[in-house]
This record gives structure tokens, sequence and C-alpha cells, in this order.
């Protein structure tokens, strides 16, 4: 399963990366400035929720066997239990990029969903990390991760075009998604539907004091099928009017199972 490229542009990272040669220092700075992200990043989940000590990652990067490529070779996700909810998020998207110099904090953007609706088995108590990778949320969030990183990033398309949309075919063929959604969240043609950039958190999402560059966390906000389709038909107007009406419904950032489609 691969979302559709709806990214508008180019990737962020440069053909020819200005690569500094290796050196005890400069490997020193690298590693200083990876912690360093780490500890921020760690400080600001800290006053959103519960956050989890373990992360949900792999025994061998997925960029080392042909995967997805991200900035540097950790690919992780963070858990955050708040309020009866589990906040998942990337945690690697904006790592310092490996043997890079002057590149910032990665792609300056991290991406994150928040659901109350994840099944008991998939769910863990707290303390228990693992469970979630059986479920529907972390399932859409990987994928909406990787396309990310595909793209190189995509804050210049957020800046320039609002909130983003994003669709996973393939449903059906899915591991958890087409077994734990509802099937009023499943287009026709076996897709769902996801928002990039909105409706904003009930939180800050724009992190400042990183170490080499301000980091954007950006919400993933699952739709119903009518709601894609109304997406698909309208472009930037129905995306920029949808945000408007889940946020007037109280459904915010949250991807709730349970609500009703609003248009």
């Amino acid at each position: 399963m691969k979302f559709l490229r709806k990214l508008f542009g180019a990737p962020k990272t440069p053909d020819s990366p200005p690569v500094a040669p290796s050196s005890p220092a400069r490997e020193a700075a690298e590693q200083a400035a990876r912690l360093a992200t780490g500890e921020c990043l760690d400080r600001h989940w800290q006053s959103v929720g519960t956050v989890e000590q373990d992360v949900i990652s792999y025994l061998i990067s997925p960029s080392l066997t042909g995967g997805t490529q991200w900035p540097s070779t950790r690919q992780a996700y963070r858990v955050v239990r708040r309020d009866g909810a589990v906040l998942l998020a990337s945690d690697g998207l904006s790592d310092p990029f490996d043997d890079v110099e002057g590149a910032g904090n990665g792609f300056e953007m991290e991406v994150f969903l928040e659901t109350a609706d994840i099944p008991e088995q998939a769910r863990g108590a707290l303390g228990e990390v693992d469970p979630l990778k059986h479920s529907w949320a972390f399932e859409v969030l990987k994928h909406v991760a990787d396309t990310v990183a595909d793209a190189g990033g995509i804050t210049h398309q957020l800046a320039q075009h609002g909130v983003l949309s994003l669709e996973l075919p393939g449903v059906s063929q899915s591991h958890h998604i087409g077994e734990q959604v509802p099937a009023r969240f499943v287009t026709e043609d076996d897709a769902v539907g996801v928002l990039l950039g909105g409706p904003a958190a009930d939180f800050p999402s724009r992190l400042e004091g990183m170490p080499l560059s301000p980091v954007q966390l950006v919400p993933v906000v699952l739709i119903t099928a009518s709601e894609l389709e109304y997406v698909r038909a309208g472009g930037r107007a129905a995306r920029e009017e949808l945000v408007a009406r889940l946020g007037a419904a109280g459904v915010g950032h949250r991807s709730s199972l349970q609500r009703d489609s609003v248009v």
C-alpha cells in the first residue's frame, strides 16, 4: 500500500547535499544535535500527556533494507497517552541529516495522529507500546510518515497550499485498517483519506527551540468517505471548508471513528 502522491512540488532535500569530511569533531557535533533534538521533542510531548518510555521502532532501520529514507537511519514513533486517547507521533523526520552540514533539523517536521478509537487488543496498557503496531492508527501514520519522507518533507507545501489531503488506496489489502475502520470511512474505490496540517492541535505545534531549526508538528486527521469525495471535487476550498466544519463540530484534530460525517 502506498499513498497517492498529492504533495505539490519537489522534495526539499538537495540533489547533491554537501557532505563534510568526516572528523571526530564533526561526528561529535552531529551526535550532540541528535541528542538535543530528541530531548526537545521529549520535553514537548511530556507537556502534552504521559509519554511512554519506549518508542515503536525497528530492529534494523528500513532505510538499510531498501525502505524509505528518513534524514537519518533512526525511524521511530513516540506514544503519548492523554485524556483517554493515544497520540502516535513520528520520531526521526526532524533528525539532523546524516553526514550533511547546514541542513537544519531534517525535514523540519514530525507527523502525529491522535485518537481514542483503538481496539483494546491493540491499545496496550501503560508501559506497553508493541500492541499499537497492530492498530489502524499506526498503519495510517506510518504510511503518512514514509510518504512525507519520500517527498523530502512538506513544510513548503503546507505553507503554500494550506491543509493538504492524502489518500491511502487498497484498504482491502491493508494489515489492520480494513478490519478496524468502519465502512463509512472507505470509498467505493477502496481508499481512505486524511487531512495533513489541520484542524489545528489543542497544544503548541511549532517548536522554535530545536537545536538547528524550528520544527512543525503536523496533525494527521482521518476523514470519512463522503468527506474525501468532497475534497476530491473541491480541492483547496473544500479542504479549508472541511477543516472549519470539523472545528465547528468539536472534532478538532482528533481522529474519531464514532463521529458523523460533516458533509
